[in-house]
């Protein structure tokens, strides 16, 4: 076991600074790179350890005991393995850093804490919220964050960061939303950050729900992923031989906005013929409750008599109940949305696509003619090569992909 050696500098402090120079710097480097072999790879040996940074056996356990005094990294005792005198493992301490995941929807946030070792440890979902583009939903955001980390039984200050993920047009980089909360001129990961006090990362919804997937979900060896984000609106997140793909803005992945309809429905984003004019959650909603105003009938108004206070939530649980209407409605939503992705198909050739959001909850219902219009609509060749599955992690997608973008940003470490 190595002896324990105090620094006046802790690894946060450093990580943090902008100042470090010379030795200083290498060695935050070094300690990075011990962090990520952990969490990727698991408890390693100073032998191991030193064979993956390339440097001498006496500098990897100085860096490991800096660690360890930092209670980042624990000694696991000796291995099981080998003859002779056997060697000790080391690994991260899991509960020596915690990040918080935001996941912000239209009438709800769900949000959860994970620590160091990737385990979600406590998740709260369903929070009831109203999402608007104003000052009053910004602040009421803010205080279901701070309540959520005053609840917990974590140490403030292991909290290492927190992710926010938003629907719509996020710039991650510089930490700007250009959908919600646009109305100051700092960034909004910085107006959070200042509220809450924790180092803050913004993040689009949909493309953290695919990170989420890729590292804890639905994916094993696949690289090359699309996972398309069914909600109120459509979105997507591109992940590439592995790695998140965001374009020159940020913006990528708005499928949602892919012009291939006819029609003279105005979308939110200003133009007409977008696909989430007739297939987005949204969509449905209206569509369901014009149908009921023309004499349909559905399980849903014994619930809500009043077509004007039906919500998504309800139209997916009377699908999942076996209502006709709701059936309907949301089938011709997944063939329309199964043409727009099969263009996708054409263009990327992906190993897989994910169905998340709150649509997938209602199963074959929406898979099924997704799926047929994939094989209608693109090239078979291609498609026999995509498999069509629905997000393992369902409603935990979001906050997970949070949490581990925040934990692999702050630390450098790439999963």
């Amino acid at each position: 076991m190595l002896p324990l050696m105090t620094t006046n500098t802790t690894f946060f402090e450093e990580l943090h600074s902008t100042e470090l120079t010379g030795v200083a710097y290498k060695n935050i480097r070094l300690k990075k790179r011990i962090l990520t072999h952990f969490a990727n790879d698991g408890n390693a040996t100073l032998a191991d350890l030193s064979k993956v940074l390339n440097t001498s056996i006496p500098k990897t356990s100085e860096l490991v005991n800096e660690l360890m005094a930092d209670d980042l990294v624990k000694d696991y005792g000796k291995t099981d393995s080998g003859v002779g005198r056997k060697p000790n493992l080391y690994g991260l301490e899991p509960n020596s850093a915690f990040f918080v995941g935001v996941e912000v929807k239209n009438f709800r946030i769900n949000i959860g804490l994970m620590d160091f070792r990737r385990n979600l440890i406590k998740a709260t979902e369903g929070i009831p919220y109203l999402l608007n583009n104003t000052e009053r939903s910004l602040n009421a955001l803010c205080a279901i964050i701070q309540d959520f980390i005053d609840s917990s039984a974590v140490q403030r200050e292991k909290i290492l960061g927190i992710g926010v993920n938003l629907s719509g047009r996020i710039n991650y980089k510089t930490g700007y939303s250009y959908s919600f909360f646009n109305f100051h001129e700092d960034p909004l990961s910085s107006i959070i950050e200042t509220a809450i006090g924790i180092h803050t990362f913004l993040e689009n919804d949909s493309r953290a729900m695919a990170y989420g997937e890729f590292c804890n979900g639905a994916v094993r060896d696949e690289k090359d992923v699309l996972f398309v984000n069914i909600d109120h609106g459509i979105g997507m997140g591109i992940m590439v031989n592995g790695q998140l793909y965001y374009g020159k803005s940020g913006f990528a992945g708005e499928i949602g906005h892919i012009p291939i309809l006819s029609n003279e429905i105005l979308c939110h984003c200003g133009k007409k013929g977008c696909l989430e004019t007739e297939a987005s959650g949204e969509a449905i909603v209206r569509i369901f409750r014009e149908k009921l105003s023309k004499g349909a009938s559905s399980i849903v108004t014994s619930k809500h008599p009043n077509p004007g206070d039906i919500k998504l939530e309800d139209i997916i649980e009377a699908a999942n109940s076996d209502d006709t209407l709701a059936i309907e409605i949301i089938t011709e939503a997944g063939e329309k949305i199964g043409k727009g992705m099969a263009t996708l198909v054409n263009l990327f050739n992906p190993e897989l696509i994910i169905l998340g959001g709150s649509l997938a909850a209602t199963g074959d219902y929406i898979r099924l003619p997704i799926k047929n219009s994939l094989n209608k609509y693109s090239l078979s060749l291609v498609n026999n090569d995509t498999q069509l599955t629905i997000s393992q992690l369902g409603d935990k997608a979001g906050i997970t992909g949070a949490c581990l973008l925040v934990r692999d940003r702050l630390l450098a470490i790439t999963s």
